[in-house]
């Protein structure tokens, strides 16, 4: 069985990895040349939407997945033609679009923070004045990683704002003080089976994310089965086939929707040894309809992003527990390089390591 990818990313090698065991074999499409992904499996360097290079890639496959959400949604619908592309493109055309994503969400009664689409300075103004100070305004399409938006506490930031972001095309949403970050993993098979991971919760530094906690601390039964029927919700309706995160603001306890991508995610990175069944396995599992894996936690994971940093390879691996993922990209400012994962069996145990754990994902060794 060959399953392709779109995009050689981190994700991409990480579900090779994953798929090894399996049996299976990948072949990657992406435009660089240096893809990570290409050090694992075979990578055809070209452009999403060349007839050409997309035929070339579907040569031999069994199916095609992606690896991150900015894929060209029209790349994804002519590959359909040929062969399956899992997760539906559907998912695709939701995800790429932050205005588009939070309707949708809300059409399933999943609330979320109040939002309105901004395509001038006037939307602008109406919305500010329904919305209220500070508030948030983003681009609908091709923001990550806290990059295309901005908090806007006065008219005049928010002015300047929105000629900075392309003064159309935007979504304006009220700021919400919220009590933490949080996100859940769904899977849906082929077969129809489901399955979820627990909540975690994201700290966030810069608009990247720097350390996620497995389970979240402190949830309620009643919190984790509310976030895995919002998830049910949209596996359901965008007749879903492989891992989905959402991410939400936890208020209290209540959950409001902030996000979601259609493909395995940072924030289940943890999963590879903090879980039964990592999260780029049970991927792969629901893409051939085969049994989904117990999602059940391993004691309790700490996963912290390696951004721009070398760490010194002996020194993390030196802390018991700990294991080090590091991707094979060249490190610059901001780039996500690499992941450490901190296994204990009690929070207190967690707890005691994890400012340690944190120093050794800050302090880079020369590259």
């Amino acid at each position: 069985m060959r399953i392709g990818i779109l995009g050689g990313g981190q994700l991409g090698r990480m579900l090779a990895l994953a798929g090894y065991p399996l049996g299976l074999s990948f072949r990657f499409l992406d435009p660089s040349p240096k893809a990570c992904a290409g050090q694992v499996g075979e990578l055809l360097v070209g452009d999403f939407l060349e007839e050409k290079a997309l035929t070339r890639f579907a040569e031999g496959l069994d199916l095609v997945t992606y690896e991150f959400e900015n894929v060209p949604v029209e790349a994804a619908h002519l590959l359909a033609k040929r062969l399956p592309v899992l997760p539906p493109p559907k998912a695709l055309e939701v995800a790429q679009d932050r205005l588009l994503e939070k309707t949708f969400m809300q059409s399933l009664g999943v609330p979320t923070p109040p939002f309105r689409g901004v395509e001038g300075l006037q939307d602008l103004r109406e919305g500010l004045e329904a919305l209220g100070f500070p508030a948030l305004l983003k681009v609908r399409r091709g923001g990550y990683d806290g990059k295309g938006q901005a908090l806007v506490r006065t008219w005049e930031e928010a002015e300047k704002a929105f000629h900075a972001l392309g003064g159309k095309g935007l979504v304006l949403e009220g700021y919400i003080p919220f009590d933490r970050e949080v996100s859940i993993l769904g899977v849906r098979s082929r077969t129809g089976a489901l399955a979820f991971y627990p909540l975690v919760e994201n700290r966030h530094q810069g608009g990247i994310l720097r350390l996620s906690l497995a389970p979240a601390p402190g949830v309620s039964e009643a919190l984790q089965r509310k976030a895995e029927d919002y998830a049910r919700r949209a596996l359901m309706a965008l007749d879903y086939t492989g891992v989905l995160a959402l991410e939400f603001f936890q208020v209290g306890e209540e959950l409001l929707f902030n996000e979601m991508a259609p493909r395995v995610h940072n924030s289940g990175h943890w999963t590879i040894e903090g879980a039964e069944t990592s999260q780029f396995e049970n991927h792969l599992r629901a893409l051939l309809g085969l049994p989904l894996g117990s999602t059940a936690p391993r004691g309790r994971s700490a996963m912290v992003n390696l951004i721009g940093v070398k760490p010194n390879v002996a020194q993390v691996l030196a802390l018991s527990g700990a294991h080090l993922h590091w991707y094979g990209k060249e490190v610059r400012p901001g780039r996500k390089v690499g992941h450490i994962t901190l296994r204990r069996d009690t929070w207190e145990g967690l707890a005691q390591d994890l400012s340690h754990l944190l120093a050794l994902a800050q302090a880079a060794e020369p590259v």
